[in-house]
């Protein structure tokens, strides 16, 4: 009889602390987040901004994309256009566009390598723009994981102590 009773009361008592306890949500955590805002991205850049809703993302990923595509495409034509004039000249042609303005081969070979460089230069901004936007849409799926919220703080902290002096020194404090 007593050990019935006795079992009783653990059983009444764990039930007790069960519903007690104070039940949080549990959201579930998608592993698998990360890598698809990446894919996403590399897909059609943007759109990984959208699937991690920072959707004011967009404008400055098609901005400095947009102005890398243009700027090598306008290099490029620039390129071809001083590069055909310099072969129509060495070819005995005086009819290309720059005759009345350029009147030295040398300076046609120079505009030449600069448009030549601005245009690789361009081509590596336009890459690097492409893998910036896949890395900014794979990192911000990662920090929506974390837990950010009161319960963390970092402060700093003066104390007078009479037996010690004073002290100065930082606080942490983290509330599970």
């Amino acid at each position: 009889m007593n050990n019935s009773k006795s079992t009783l009361f653990l059983f009444l008592l764990s039930i007790n602390l069960i519903w007690c306890q104070k039940q949080d949500k549990k959201v579930e955590i998608d592993i698998l987040r990360p890598s698809k805002a990446a894919f996403y991205s590399a897909i059609l850049p943007g759109l990984g901004q959208i699937y991690n809703k920072k959707a004011w993302k967009i404008p400055i990923v098609y901005t400095a994309i947009g102005v890398s595509a243009y700027s090598y495409d306008f290099n490029k034509k620039k390129f071809k256009s001083y590069r055909d004039a310099y072969k129509r000249r060495k070819a005995g042609f005086n009819d290309d566009i720059y005759q009345n303005i350029i009147t030295n081969d040398d300076r046609l070979i120079d505009a030449q390598d600069f448009h030549k460089r601005y245009k690789d230069l361009s081509m590596v901004f336009l890459v690097g723009f492409y893998f910036l936007n896949i890395l900014d849409a794979n990192i911000d799926a990662h920090l929506m994981d974390f837990n950010v919220n009161e319960n963390l703080s970092f402060r700093p902290y003066y104390e007078n102590d009479y037996l010690l002096g004073q002290s100065i020194g930082l606080n942490l404090k983290i509330d599970l």
